[in-house]
């Protein structure tokens, strides 16, 4: 999400490993601005989730995505990068496991 994509809508659609899962397949909105700033949703079967400290420099990305789950908050961190029409992210579930997924780009 270079400056020259700045303030634009992604959407990307990922299947999610099934390590605690919480979302199967989510559908993520994301926009950047041109300060860096990565604002954006998920949503899934479980509802629509607010993204937090989302950051963008070049094509790496990085946010957070805080669930609750049988009572028990959970952070899950995200860090990537955008490769073409793909967002290639490591997914860090609290301290339960760290997965790698690709979401493709919805057009």
């Amino acid at each position: 999400m270079h400056a020259d994509r700045a303030e634009r809508l992604y959407n990307f659609c990922m299947t999610i490993p099934r390590v605690l899962v919480l979302m199967a397949v989510a559908l993520c909105t994301f926009a950047a601005d041109v300060a860096g700033k990565l604002t954006g949703t998920a949503a899934g079967p479980q509802g629509s989730v607010a993204i937090t400290e989302g950051k963008v420099s070049g094509d790496d990305v990085a946010f957070v995505e805080n669930m609750s789950f049988r009572g028990m908050n959970i952070r899950i961190e995200y860090s990537g990068k955008i490769v073409g029409d793909e967002l290639r992210l490591t997914r860090k579930v609290g301290e339960f496991a760290t997965e790698e997924l690709v979401a493709k780009r919805v057009k």
